[in-house]
């Protein structure tokens, strides 16, 4: 293994996402892990390849059988996620470290792979009540699937423990700052 892996994980609108490209805007030498899944495409802004790989479930189960991902989790009902090993040679061959936006137990499931070859950070925000707007005001949401994020996000609170840093979301620039510094330092080392 010839790189490094900064996994980004945290409940759905924490703000993962939003610090993930910032620091792939400002390293060049960062590559973004991109996770299959079998969810829809969100709208038509989403892209097979670049967003995520999408997947149908058959397919998806195919790869596990053939030990084809790092890790991979049933999500929702119905919606599994995962990381394929060779999603992750790809950004290693190409002389990069991989960055992964992942929800909370695919970061645990990965710092256990990686070791100390990762940083696994878990972004949170201040309040449930924050959270619940910023997942309000995306517009991606029926009343039913906000209901069902929100209960998965006071489960997913539950591990903050188990990662290396835990960055609170609750100003946009200073978390920017502050993940970018993580990610330099985390570089420095050996």
């Amino acid at each position: 293994m010839a790189g490094k892996a900064i996994i980004f994980s945290a409940p759905s609108g924490s703000g993962k996402t939003t610090l993930v490209k910032y620091l792939l805007e400002n390293n060049p030498d960062l590559g973004f892990s991109i996770s299959a899944s079998t969810r829809d495409k969100r709208g038509r802004s989403e892209q097979d390849g670049k967003d995520y790989y999408f997947l149908t479930p058959s397919e998806f189960k195919k790869k596990i059988d053939n030990d084809e991902f790092i890790e991979w989790e049933e999500v929702y009902e119905g919606n599994f996620y995962g990381t394929l090993k060779s999603e992750i040679q790809r950004l290693w061959d190409s002389g990069k470290n991989v960055i992964f936006d992942v929800d909370v137990k695919g970061g645990i499931n990965l710092k256990k792979y990686f070791g100390d070859k990762a940083i696994s950070i878990f972004v949170k925000v201040p309040s449930l009540e924050i959270l619940e707007q910023r997942l309000r005001d995306r517009g991606t949401e029926s009343q039913e699937s906000l209901s069902r994020r929100l209960f998965k996000v006071k489960f997913e609170m539950t591990f903050e423990d188990k990662f290396d840093v835990v960055l609170i979301n609750d100003n946009l620039e200073t978390s920017k700052a502050k993940a970018q510094s993580l990610y330099e330092d985390f570089c420095r080392k050996n």
